[in-house]
């Protein structure tokens, strides 16, 4: 029998090749194969229904409401494999292997269900240009002790309390990482495994809270696959130490939320950065901060894509809760950390950890590609002594931001109509569930007074 080691290792058991495809939810399905049925994998013949890509947070294909299932025969499509994302399962037995694959249809066109193949159709558009997309993202997550399943709420690890109780904010507090050595190390070891481009590891404000930056990529589609791998790794590292990693973007209601930021930039054929002011008015980097203004309420959806995700929007945090922008200024939606020289980018602060990477970098490439095609006005800037009146704000409601993202033209260009309808509706019903759930908040105020 396989024992588990704390390096992350199994000792024994036969390996396993995984074929995985990405869900509206930037969840993980597919199929686990025996060691020999590789050839299969890279010959396209393995199929899957194309309904597995429109379940819902619970699993559910929803076709009394998308006719995708059951409906239509629930068919096949055929699974296509992305060699560049092979990687091993260093949590695995020894040569176990995953690679992330794009749904296709039988006439060799992509599923327009496929969050991988959304982000590649944008990314295209920027090809048609002569232009790439340079992306990095920052995620945070927190990690938990393992007995969630039985308390029903997560709590920190004990070696970050005191008696139960955290021991106060833990930003940048190397005490932090120290306690948490051990499943950080694994952590390290299984993104080194599969060669990630993992940079800084910091501990963030709440209690078990930390963040790993992934260097740029030159390639939206890997930054997308770096970023949901790094999910998983941590996920498994915590499994091995007996904890529980989460990125709900509010797991606790007294402690910080977790975000998923992105940095961007554009390149042209030269590899030059045209977002660089050389020192000027950075007249193309405001456009591109106007282009994801004007649609970021349209696309909150995706930034936010669960009842949960609203919790984070809160006024005086690190979320924004504002449609702004800065040089350096944290507090804002859209941050710009350079307009000079070859690191000019934004910083894109409204995402959530729960964000699907792949709909994320989509509707981000997409709102800057609208400021390519025009000199537009992004507004003043806020800065800490300068914040613009009757600025407009993100939604606070799961059910509005639904609503805004079932009509919007911009979503309906960048996803497809299909797609919005879809995502659209199965969000609609999830927010729809909350609304109509009776919480214990409900029980503890209400019952006893009214």
């Amino acid at each position: 029998m396989a024992s588990d080691r704390m390096d992350g290792k199994t000792d024994s058991g036969d390996p396993r090749f995984e074929i995985l495809i990405v869900g509206m939810n930037g969840d993980l399905r597919g199929k686990q194969l025996p060691p020999g049925t590789e050839d299969k994998v890279w010959a396209g013949d393995i199929r899957l229904p194309t309904s597995t890509q429109s379940l819902d947070i619970w699993g559910d294909d929803n076709d009394d409401i998308t006719g995708l299932s059951l409906t239509i025969g629930d068919p096949d499509g055929k699974v296509i494999p992305d060699r560049r994302s092979l990687a091993p399962m260093p949590w695995a037995p020894e040569g176990s292997m995953q690679v992330l694959a794009t749904m296709h249809e039988f006439d060799g066109s992509p599923s327009f269900m496929d969050p991988r193949a959304i982000l590649a159709s944008v990314v295209e558009r920027y090809a048609a240009r002569g232009l790439t997309p340079v992306v990095a993202t920052e995620l945070e997550f927190y990690v938990t002790s393992g007995d969630w399943r039985e308390t029903g709420r997560p709590c920190p690890p004990g070696s970050l309390t005191y008696r139960g109780e955290p021991n106060g904010f833990q930003l940048y507090d190397m005490s932090a990482v120290d306690a948490l050595d051990g499943y950080l190390q694994t952590l390290r070891a299984y993104a080194k495994a599969q060669d990630l481009p993992a940079d800084a590891t910091t501990a963030e404000f709440g209690p078990g809270q930390f963040e790993v930056n992934l260097l740029h990529r030159a390639d939206a589609l890997a930054a997308a696959d770096d970023c949901l791998y790094l999910k998983r790794i941590a996920e498994q590292a915590a499994r091995r130490h007996g904890l529980k990693s989460t990125c709900m973007a509010k797991p606790y209601s007294e402690h910080a939320g977790s975000g998923l930021h992105v940095h961007a930039s554009i390149i042209d054929g030269q590899g030059r950065n045209i977002l660089d002011a050389k020192g000027g008015e950075p007249k193309l980097l405001k456009s591109v901060t106007a282009g994801l203004l004007n649609t970021m309420r349209e696309a909150q959806l995706i930034f936010a894509p669960f009842a949960n995700s609203y919790r984070r929007f809160q006024p005086g945090s690190f979320a924004p809760v504002d449609l702004t922008w800065g040089s350096g200024h944290r507090g804002t939606a859209i941050r710009i950390p350079d307009k000079d020289g070859p690191a000019a980018r934004i910083e894109h602060r409204v995402a959530g950890a729960d964000a699907n990477p792949y709909l994320l970098l989509a509707a981000i490439l997409g709102g800057m590609l609208t400021g390519l095609d025009g000199e537009l006005d992004p507004g003043e800037e806020t800065t800490p002594s300068h914040i613009p009146v009757n600025t407009a704000r993100l939604t606070h409601d799961f059910l509005s931001a639904v609503e805004i993202f079932r009509t919007s033209p911009f979503i309906a260009d960048i996803f497809g109509a299909r797609y919005q309808a879809l995502y659209g509706d199965t969000k609609r019903k999830e927010a729809l569930a909350h609304l109509r759930t009776v919480s214990d908040f409900d029980y503890r105020t209400y019952l006893p007074r009214l």
